[in-house]
């Protein structure tokens, strides 16, 4: 009697309806038939409350009249979620009933049929994505669908959303992975190569500053005997550097070397010789000089008495009568014809 008694109680409290609702909601959602009846069961689902009418077999026994657009990041799919969503496409009965997009593929707009994939340079890495997060710097995706993008190696470098990385040009480096820029490198080194790792010193006889590319070589009359460094030493006076990668010689005796010498400075040889910082006449030269002054001083002489011989004939010339009278030869007065006259004064 009192097994029954408990029984009639729990009856009366409404297990039984409870359990007999909850068969019949399994029941619609495999899309069983269900017999004709008048069933009113409420289901909570936080956003919208679905009323079963089980007036027809099948998922016509969902009130259609509170279907949702499925939100961005989601999508409609009825073969799958069965009697979860409407007739009409990119819509269910609620929004939780619409599928998340998966991984890699992504959904901007609501109440669509299918989610797209992200493209080269772009990735999702979680599911319901509205939009697809482009690769950060120093990483690339070249393929579309992708929930991740992988990292360039040391040497190469990416700007954001690319799809392949690209090596580091000659005298820029990248010494880790994901790298977003190459950098130059410091002044007194230099990448001979492309996709660099790390930079070499410059070699002796070179030099680099901090804004040049590559090591270059020292100019004329400078010199660098040390690896990595940013500039070259001038040559010191009394001194002369013919090559830029070795020590300054000490200049010969007979020589100039001025600062900044490539190589000695002589004076003419024969004709001058070295005194002190300058060079003076050789006694060859003073010698020459010397007969060179006296041929000319001669030839001067001679110029003048050949000019003075010639300017007296002109003068004896110019004292000769134009016309000369022709006389008979005789004498007159006990003169000769061919005399000159003599004029006695009266």
């Amino acid at each position: 009697m009192v097994i029954l008694d408990n029984i009639w109680r729990m009856d009366c409290w409404g297990v039984l309806p409870v359990i007999t609702a909850a068969c019949v909601l399994g029941m619609v959602v495999s899309q069983t038939t269900l017999t004709p009846a008048v069933m009113f069961t409420t289901v909570s689902e936080n956003v919208t409350a679905v009323t079963l009418f089980t007036t027809s077999p099948g998922c016509s026994a969902f009130n259609i009249s509170t279907c949702e657009l499925c939100a961005p990041g989601s999508y409609y799919h009825n073969d799958t979620l069965l009697c979860s969503c409407c007739a009409e496409l990119g819509m269910c009965l609620f929004s939780g009933a619409c599928m998340l997009c998966s991984r890699g593929f992504f959904q901007p707009l609501a109440g669509q049929q299918q989610c797209m994939p992200c493209s080269q340079g772009f990735y999702s890495d979680f599911t319901g994505s509205p939009l697809c997060q482009p690769c950060p710097a120093g990483s690339f995706n070249n393929l579309t669908g992708s929930d991740s993008c992988r990292s360039c190696s040391s040497g190469f470098f990416s700007t954001q959303n690319s799809t392949s990385c690209k090596p580091c040009e000659r005298g820029t480096f990248c010494s880790s992975s994901s790298c977003p820029w190459c950098q130059n490198c410091p002044g007194g080194t230099e990448s001979l190569q492309a996709a660099a790792t790390n930079c070499t010193p410059c070699r002796p006889g070179m030099h680099k500053a901090p804004r040049q590319s590559m090591c270059q070589i020292c100019t004329s009359g400078f010199f660098q005997i040390r690896w990595g460094q940013e500039s070259c030493d001038v040559c010191p006076e009394n001194h002369y550097c013919p090559s830029p990668d070795v020590n300054p010689i000490q200049c010969p005796s007979d020589a100039f070397c001025p600062e900044g010498s490539a190589a000695p400075s002589y004076c003419m040889e024969t004709f001058f010789r070295k005194a002190g910082e300058t060079c003076e006449l050789a006694p060859v030269t003073i010698a020459l000089l010397v007969i060179g002054s006296g041929v000319a001083l001669l030839f001067i002489i001679l110029m003048v008495l050949h000019l003075r011989r010639d300017t007296d004939g002109e003068l004896s010339v110019a004292r000769t009568p134009l016309l000369r009278k022709e006389r008979p030869q005789g004498r007159y007065y006990g003169i000769p014809c061919d005399a000159e006259p003599v004029y006695a004064g009266w």
